[in-house]
């Protein structure tokens, strides 16, 4: 069920000027709207090829499109009934085995028949369609979305499509015609807008058209092996439309107003809307969005399950930090692999924390507002994630339990009860950690000028109160690397010779030392939650070698 809208005046008039990327989509639908009234709910689709299991690019479309439905309901006070359809394809032929899945010897068996006709690799369904199906509701309630599913399977044998199919075989030139040229020479002698359905053995052929019968809306096709020819109806699941003809239809059948795909699909989002003007129907709005890539740079495919999967994610991160991932420039190319996770995390928690105090204008361009449908939780959390794991590096946590006795020492009047997404976030970093931070750890052995540096860090802690603050130690920090000449930065703003500033490269012999890693929290606010007894220690056991060793 969608979340009610507080939809104020103020809200409304920022709203209608914001340049958040949804709004800008959502206008594009109330003009087609001023334009082109309708009294039916506002439709918006989301596609899904179940023929590999879902991946987070498939959450994404869902997360996006359901972004541009929240702005377009606050830019109409919420005043139009809209519908989010999630639509599988599951008719579609199975072209080929994908490589994460069990029993491929099972699934090479049914090459080519529909995904709802392929048995279960898993063995939990009546199909491989089904399964993925399944997959991909079970992720979406999880995280909430209001949407329908719906089935390629069943609309087509429901006979829900046969209106617009009969049409589709009464114009086939004029589908012919915008396809033809945008194919090779060898596909444009056999291409037919129209996939029978095989009587006998369930395959989705890939055969031309012999003869049209309008009147009685059937095909006649040869099958290629026997010989044999057939007449096969184009209604009642008996056929199904090629690709770019497929969504035409489905568009013009469900009457979609938006849909966004990526940029691989720019000329079948061309292609299709020109067969849903020749079909009589107003193609939808949408953009494309740009595609995510593997650590490799390669496109993320679900074929192939390269990537994040959706489980990868949410067993180091929030759910909202994918959201977040995908709230962030949906037409620039993204590298999609764990090493985004953590900043995605803290970047999350920093847009929720700045809500309450913006202007509504700001609010609008705040990614919480699209993550949380208009209202944003109240969020407590005095500690980043990346501080998280670090205490995590140097305390070697195996669970959050351990991480609460600093955590207290930091924020006495925090809790696992009083500080839920604190305590969700100490288990991701204990989790993360153990998996991708640790395994590429490589501490450096201090040269004389690192350890005299790291020896008067140590000194300087000792003599500060041991209820100093975070800032009492990042001032100590500065001091001690101000004093040493190979960390002196003249160039540094307001650096004089009297006072000079601190080079990078001071606070990077820190984090190599002591944590073994490039980068690292402002080392201030770390030894504070840290303990400085132990952030002293930690010193002292670096210099003796113990991680290098280790």
């Amino acid at each position: 069920m969608l979340p009610a809208l507080s939809i104020t005046p103020a809200l409304l008039e920022a709203a209608r000027v914001s340049t958040a990327w949804p709004f800008e989509e959502a206008k594009k639908l109330v003009a087609r709207l001023e334009k082109t009234p309708k009294n039916d709910p506002v439709i918006f689709e989301t596609g899904y090829g179940p023929s590999g299991l879902p991946h987070i690019g498939t959450f994404g479309e869902v997360a996006r499109t359901t972004m541009v439905r929240n702005a377009f309901r606050l830019l109409t006070e919420d005043k139009v009934p809209t519908r989010l359809v999630a639509f599988s394809d599951d008719l579609d032929g199975l072209r080929k085995v994908p490589d994460n899945v069990p029993n491929k010897e099972l699934l090479t068996q049914h090459l080519g028949r529909a995904l709802t006709a392929v048995p279960d690799p898993f063995g939990t369904h009546d199909s491989f369609g089904a399964h993925n199906n399944a997959r991909l509701r079970g992720f979406l309630d999880q995280f909430g979305f209001d949407y329908e599913f719906v089935s390629s399977t069943a609309m087509y044998r429901s006979g829900a499509f046969d209106a617009t199919l009969l049409t589709a075989l009464e114009r086939f030139d004029a589908i012919q015609a915008i396809m033809l040229p945008t194919l090779g020479e060898e596909r444009r002698a056999t291409y037919s807008p129209f996939l029978p359905i095989h009587p006998e053995s369930g395959v989705v052929m890939q055969v031309p058209v012999e003869e049209r019968n309008v009147a009685k809306g059937t095909i006649v096709w040869r099958d290629p092996a026997s010989g044999q020819r057939y007449e096969t109806p184009v209604t009642g699941g008996h056929a199904k439309m090629q690709w770019k003809p497929d969504w035409a239809m489905r568009w013009t059948a469900l009457g979609v107003d938006y849909e966004m795909a990526g940029k691989d699909l720019i000329d079948s989002v061309t292609q299709s809307g020109k067969i849903c003007r020749a079909l009589g129907g107003t193609p939808p709005e949408g953009f494309n969005y740009e595609l995510f890539l593997d650590e490799n740079g390669q496109k993320i495919s679900k074929s192939k399950g390269n990537g994040l999967t959706i489980e990868d994610w949410l067993s180091y991160a929030s759910p909202e930090s994918l959201s977040l991932f995908m709230y962030q420039n949906p037409k620039s190319a993204k590298r999609l692999y764990f090493d985004v996770i953590p900043r995605n995390v803290d970047d999350y928690l920093t847009f929720v924390e700045k809500y309450p105090a913006q202007d509504e204008k700001a609010r609008l361009m705040n990614p919480a507002w699209h993550i949380h449908s208009g209202t944003p939780p109240t969020v407590e959390v005095p500690i980043s994630f990346s501080m998280l794991m670090n205490l995590v590096s140097v305390s070697n946590a195996p669970e959050k339990g351990v991480l609460w006795g600093f955590i207290r020492r930091y924020a006495p009047d925090a809790s696992p009860e009083r500080n839920p997404k604190l305590d969700e976030l100490a288990g991701y970093a204990v989790s993360y950690f153990h998996a991708f931070v640790k395994p590429t750890k490589v501490y450096k052995a201090a040269d004389d000028v690192e350890r005299e540096a790291l020896e008067a860090l140590s000194a300087a802690i000792m003599a500060l109160p041991k209820d100093a603050s975070a800032e009492d130690v990042q001032g100590a920090v500065y001091d001690v690397g101000r004093a040493i000449p190979r960390y002196q930065d003249l160039k540094a703003k307001g650096a004089t010779p009297e006072k000079p500033g601190v080079s990078a490269e001071w606070f990077s012999a820190i984090y190599k030392v002591l944590l073994g890693q490039e980068k690292g929290p402002r080392f201030g606010s770390f030894a504070v939650l840290y303990g400085l007894d132990e952030t002293r220690a930690l010193i002292r056991k670096a210099l003796a070698g113990e991680f290098v060793k280790g």
